[in-house]
């Protein structure tokens, strides 16, 4: 966010940049990258064109800062399940954040694949944020599961990531699949849940009998 000059109010200045903020992440979340500019967020809040780049320079800033808040927030959401328990009810724990972050979030997890995917216009971007947190996330699972390789906790993470974002990615084509069943439902959602805990705990099996062998 860029400063103003010294007339203005900054209490002002903030509240602006931080309405700014929001409409982009509205949008974006409504309409994804292909609808995502300075003229569209402008409209969404409201101001002149040229307050966009005044307050945050770049599209692309503007862009990189609202997916930093969606990081921010999972990581958050994740960090809020920490505390006692065994290995199995931790990890179960840290699942259970990110789905339900994932069922609040939907939008953002389509735009980080088509992305990343794709190579569009913010393909970098989005990049960046991604590595941000993968690398924290292989952190917490390597602090909840006692001497886990640092290459198997990279490879769970992925495992994780695609069990859970693909899930709400797919889930207008699991509709159909489902003869009409929605699959964001909150029976589906907890069916969903049980399962991912059932292959992970897989995993920890056999991560066990590894360390055992």
């Amino acid at each position: 966010m860029r400063s103003g000059d010294a007339e203005r109010n900054p209490e002002a200045e903030k509240a602006r940049a931080l309405e700014i903020l929001a409409a982009a992440s509205s949008l974006l979340a409504e309409a994804g990258t292909g609808a995502f500019s300075a003229a569209a967020v402008a409209r969404r809040a409201g101001v002149n064109k040229a307050l966009i780049f005044y307050y945050w320079g770049s599209v692309a800033e503007l862009f990189g800062r609202v997916l930093e808040g969606y990081y921010d927030r999972q990581r958050a959401a994740i960090e809020a399940t920490q505390g006692d328990g065994t290995v199995r009810e931790r990890v179960h724990r840290m699942i259970d954040a990110y789905i339900d972050f994932m069922r609040d979030n939907q939008a953002y997890a389509r735009v980080v694949q088509q992305e990343i995917a794709g190579g569009g216009a913010y393909a970098d971007v989005v990049a960046q944020h991604f590595a941000a947190t993968a690398r924290w996330v292989v952190g917490r699972l390597q602090s909840l599961v006692p001497a886990i390789p640092e290459a198997l906790a990279r490879q769970l993470h992925v495992s994780i990531t695609g069990l859970v974002a693909t899930y709400f990615t797919y889930a207008r084509g699991l509709s159909e699949a489902w003869d009409g069943h929605d699959p964001l439902s909150d029976d589906a959602i907890a069916e969903r849940r049980d399962h991912v805990h059932w292959v992970v705990d897989g995993w920890l099996d056999a991560l066990e009998v590894e360390r055992g062998a």
